[in-house]
């Protein structure tokens, strides 16, 4: 076995270990149980670095052409095969992954949400990373679908017993919404493996082999397309989404948005238009419609929140709208627009919603009217939530402008009157993102501080073990959402008292979690050869089987 082989490997089962170690730990060493879990996600991210610099490219084919790759017989007497193997499209979204779980791991250190039991967290999250990242590491239709829904319970775990008040509704519309998506995937993937005999998508998607005729790929691009649309998620398949971010704790949120929601359109690009090009050419215009209009929609009902986890989730479907717009062109220019949207959206809202569990663990509620003047009592956080939302909106030189401007610029390459308009239509959505976004900078950082807001520069009581959060007045809440719990310096869970957890400055857990992502940001959207780099013999491939 190869060095290459070794790490592809690794990166698979270093946090399934790691899950199983914090997951073992007694209550009484849940400490020790979290660092644990953070020493495997360090160690899956050095993996994951070694895997990149490891890499060598095959230019010029058409067909996936991993630089790390793996095939093992799984179940001989059903010819499925443990196929998986890293390209430069999957490998951005393992390298996020990877980098996601271990900010979210450290928060951990310091944060927990009621009712604590930290290092379950911990492993919960470990083997979300390792779901997410065989998703985008499988090379085989069943393997594929395996890793699909490894990430189900564990994700409805994380929001119904660390989420809000009404987690466990959002985690059942979670569920049912995802098993909605499951079932067409799975019909997809038979049909699939039927028609042609195999499920191997190395060989399905090579223009020179591939045995499905026209009639089956629309078929099975139709269903394979739905599943996907619901994970990513597509207007009018959204629903489940606003209410799933608004209950998660801020470790769900972040690998909500970060990395689960970007198993559908990896999924639609890797797997749907690469095994289907026929039906993807047919369905093109239609799912170039519905993601135009899932940026409008979007960015139209985010005009119309009022609460700022909630508002931050609605944004996503507009910005994975511009996802699924370049992809739908099918042309290079879209592709990589849709690739280095994933990446961009991952590592922006992914800080929105650190910054929004840090405004909610200090005042206790998301409601945009008892907010306002951050600016004046906490202007750190005020800062970086600024950063974070300009970075949203598209604004040039930032990670978020990329992948907006690549995917309206592929439609007008795409040409035609329909292309045309959808790129027109996109562009003006992106100005709704700029106003729905400056309006809740006004809201949240402008104007006189609310009393929950003005409370942030008072001193903070020291906090105690298990005591319920107080508000303003010093006296316990019996309202909202109950703050984090943080670890203090004899290493016990503790939960904020007073005005929240950090009062006005940062805490070092923010700092350590977010610090990465802001130089990200501005990373990315100075210098996006870092992203498009990996992925132009890949997408060129794709591409070319369109002849575009």
């Amino acid at each position: 076995m190869t060095s290459a082989q070794t790490l592809l490997l690794a990166t698979l089962s270093l946090p399934a270990i790691g899950a199983l170690f914090a997951a073992a730990m007694p209550a009484r060493l849940d400490r020790l149980a979290r660092v644990g879990g953070l020493l495997f996600a360090a160690a899956t991210a050095g993996v994951v670095v070694a895997l990149g610099v490891a890499r060598t490219d095959t230019p010029g084919v058409r067909r996936i052409e991993p630089f790390a790759e793996v095939d093992l017989p799984w179940a001989p007497t059903l010819s499925l095969r443990f196929h998986i193997g890293v390209d430069g499209i999957s490998y951005p979204l393992v390298a996020l992954t990877a980098l996601l779980t271990l900010l979210c791991c450290a928060y951990c250190l310091w944060r927990v949400p009621e009712p604590g039991r930290g290092r379950l967290l911990v492993s919960l999250l470990l083997v979300l990373q390792a779901g997410i990242t065989g998703v985008f590491l499988a090379l085989d239709l069943v393997l594929f679908f395996v890793f699909f829904e490894v990430v189900l319970l564990p994700m409805y775990a994380v929001i119904a017993v660390w989420g809000g008040a009404d987690r466990r509704r959002a985690a059942r519309k979670f569920v049912l919404y995802t098993l909605f998506g499951s079932v067409l995937l799975l019909i997809g993937v038979f049909v699939v493996v039927s028609s042609s005999g195999t499920g191997d998508l190395v060989a399905l998607s090579d223009p020179a082999v591939r045995p499905m005729s026209a009639g089956m790929q629309l078929l099975a691009f139709v269903l394979l397309a739905l599943a996907f649309a619901v994970k990513s998620p597509l207007w009018p398949l959204h629903t489940w989404l606003p209410a799933a971010h608004t209950e998660a704790p801020t470790v769900g949120s972040v690998i909500l948005a970060g990395v689960l929601l970007k198993m559908g359109t990896y999924g639609l690009l890797r797997v749907a238009v690469g095994v289907a090009p026929d039906g993807a050419a047919r369905c093109a215009p239609v799912l170039g419609i519905l993601a135009t209009a899932a940026i409008i929609a979007g960015g139209l009902i985010c005009l119309a929140q009022t609460e700022l986890k909630r508002l931050i989730a609605y944004s996503s479907v507009g910005h994975m709208g511009f996802v699924l717009l370049g992809v739908s062109t099918l042309t290079a220019t879209g592709m990589q627009a849709a690739l280095i949207g994933n990446i961009a959206h991952g590592i922006v809202t992914g800080l929105l919603f650190f910054v929004a569990g840090g405004i909610k663990d200090r005042t206790h509620t998301g409601d945009l009217d008892r907010l306002g003047g951050l600016r004046e009592t906490a202007p750190a956080l005020s800062g970086v939530l600024a950063f974070a939302a300009i970075a949203s909106l598209g604004l040039p030189g930032l990670a978020g402008f990329w992948g907006e401007a690549f995917a309206v610029v592929a439609a007008f390459e795409r040409g035609g009157p329909l292309w045309t308009a959808l790129g027109a239509v996109a562009a003006a959505g992106a100005a709704l993102a700029a106003a729905y976004f400056l309006r809740l900078l006004r809201r949240v950082t402008h104007g006189p501080a609310t009393p929950l807001v003005a409370a942030l520069a008072l001193p903070l009581p020291a906090p105690l073990g298990g005591r319920a959060p107080l508000g303003p007045t010093g006296q316990p809440r019996a309202d909202g959402p109950v703050a984090e719990s943080g670890a203090g310096a004899d290493g016990r869970d503790q939960v904020g008292a007073g005005n929240g957890v950090g009062g006005a400055r940062l805490t070092a857990g923010e700092l350590v979690a977010w610090g990465p992502l802001v130089v990200l940001t501005l990373a990315v959207g100075v210098a996006p050869v870092l992203v498009l780099e990996w992925s132009n013999a890949a997408v060129e491939a794709l591409a070319g089987v369109f002849g575009r």
